[in-house]
């Protein structure tokens, strides 16, 4: 039984462990045989606003609906009435009676989490201030297509506590990973996050760890993550943090504590030279471009879970 047609994902707070695992393990099975998957979303269309700019969230997504046999609509939200203040009601309820699924790219959370209480079809984070579903099942799909497993993983990561490291909290600790957070001080998660988190370890067996320490969080990692120190919107604070944030470069002095077959992850884009050195994103240890195609088998995935009543 198919328990997440139609719902909204706004964070994976909304995923059971079922749910998260069976979306990822769909993945595997779409992108091993895409040719059984053809039509299975025919008729259907998804409307995506973007807000902020995107490469691989809208062309996985757009790519994705059109193999799977529907189609989707491309919004800006400048150049819809979203953009002249149409309350996020009207904009919900009208675009639910016209297409089957809304995906948004956006800055705000609370706005996402209105447009899904306000439409009768699913709504999609694609990425929002404080959280990226969908990449995290790309990533996890990656990690274990290269490790076979999820549970009882390692998984560190340096950098800025923003969407990601939420992300990463919450989907690593509902599957049974090890999660470790390393930031500057000032710049840690939210503690709403961290204490999600530290609820599904609990209950999934798993340890989370906060700290200031990049080389003590790099030690005998499988994973290890790191994202740009300025995400969309923090531009402006661009040269402050890259003063802040030298430390925690992932570069060889960090990755030697890691284990010997660690696999390195950025969701792109990245700054070689700045979160980490290109030795490093460019090297056996990184999986870079293998993440990036599983955000295609993934995103199928969760549009066939939320769009087709299997």
């Amino acid at each position: 039984m198919n328990t997440m047609y139609g719902k909204s994902i706004l964070n994976l707070t909304e995923l059971t462990k079922e749910e998260f695992l069976s979306t990822i393990e769909l993945a595997v099975a779409i992108k091993a045989n895409p040719e059984s998957y053809q039509g299975i979303l025919a008729g259907k269309i998804i409307a995506m606003i973007f807000e902020k700019n995107s490469t691989r969230t809208r062309v996985s997504f757009e790519a994705g609906i059109i193999q799977l046999g529907g189609q989707a609509i491309v919004l800006d939200s400048k150049s819809t009435q979203m953009g002249r203040g149409e309350p996020v009601k009207d904009t919900a309820n009208v675009l639910s009676s016209y297409v089957d699924a809304i995906m948004i790219r956006t800055y705000s959370d609370k706005m996402v989490a209105e447009l899904a209480a306000e439409a009768s079809i699913p709504v999609i984070n694609g990425l929002t201030d404080d959280h990226h579903p969908c990449q995290i099942l790309a990533d996890f799909q990656t990690i274990y297509e290269q490790k076979g497993k999820l549970e009882g993983i390692r998984l560190t990561y340096i950098g800025d506590g923003n969407n990601m490291a939420h992300s990463f909290l919450i989907g690593g600790s509902l599957v049974g990973m090890d999660v470790t957070i390393a930031t500057p001080k000032g710049y840690g998660p939210k503690a709403e996050f961290v204490e999600v988190a530290k609820k599904n370890a609990e209950i999934s067996g798993s340890k989370i760890h906060i700290t200031h320490d990049p080389e003590q969080a790099a030690k005998n990692a499988d994973v290890l993550i790191t994202d740009v120190w300025a995400s969309m919107g923090d531009e402006s604070e661009q040269k402050k943090r890259e003063e802040i944030f030298k430390t925690f470069q992932v570069n060889n002095r960090l990755a030697i504590q890691a284990k010997k077959d660690y696999l390195f992850l950025h969701c792109l884009p990245a700054h070689r030279g700045e979160e980490v050195s290109a030795d490093i994103i460019d090297g056996i240890h990184s999986a870079i471009y293998q993440e990036a195609e599983n955000r295609l088998h993934a995103q199928k995935a969760l549009m066939v879970k939320l769009m087709a009543n299997l």
